[in-house]
């Protein structure tokens, strides 16, 4: 990913106001915990998306956020903490080796959220993924790192610190910038999300008020 955060957050921004059209309410089945990712995030605040806005519409700009941050957390790493750099290289080599993981390679919108739809009572049961991801069936056994110096272990702790730093400055140079966005994004909401949830509640309503229904009187 190329170029400074202002032109990131453009450019995502960009991609989630291509996507929103395509947004359906989702009616399989309500979130059983709250996301970490977007439940008082200050991205999900600065894009005015706090209030009243569903939780999928709301998730999918705050992962396209995240890929800035961490992008940029990545680049200053590379560049700037060269130990931090090297262990989570080995970490992503060795991760690489012995796991199955379904929920890489997902579009942003997709990202963090609960990778198995529930089972339909009918339907044969095989395997979820959330099995397949837990499985420990190692494709190739990776030697064990070398044992780090206290020396070492010092030096990452301290590169780590200024990882995160960095990351906590990118953050708020993100919301900065995504405020600048934000009448775009209330646009977005208001002509295609909006109406999508009145007419589900719409047709609760007409359901709750069905002739059907035993009366109360």
């Amino acid at each position: 990913m190329e170029g400074s955060i202002e032109s990131r957050v453009s450019h995502e921004v960009d991609n989630w106001l291509r996507w929103v059209p395509r947004w359906r309410p989702g009616t399989h089945r309500g979130r059983a915990r709250l996301c970490r990712q977007c439940f008082g995030s200050p991205i999900v605040a600065a894009a005015g998306l706090a209030t009243d806005v569903p939780h999928a519409v709301q998730h999918a700009l705050s992962m396209r956020m995240k890929l800035v941050i961490d992008a940029s957390v990545d680049e200053y790493t590379d560049r700037n903490l060269p130990l931090l750099s090297r262990e989570l290289r080995l970490n992503e080599a060795r991760k690489a080796s012995t796991e199955y993981r379904p929920a890489e390679g997902l579009e942003p919108e997709f990202k963090g959220l609960d990778l198995d739809p529930p089972a339909a009572p009918d339907a044969p049961y095989l395997f979820t993924f959330g099995e397949l991801a837990n499985a420990e069936e190692p494709v190739d056994v990776q030697p064990p790192p070398p044992q780090l110096s206290l020396e070492e272990k010092a030096a990452i702790r301290a590169e780590l610190k200024l990882a995160d730093d960095y990351a906590i400055l990118v953050g708020k140079r993100v919301c900065a910038e995504l405020a600048e966005h934000r009448e775009r994004i209330h646009r977005a909401v208001s002509e295609y999300v909006e109406p999508q949830v009145k007419a589900l509640l719409a047709d609760l309503e007409s359901a709750l008020d069905s002739p059907l229904w035993p009366s109360s009187g």
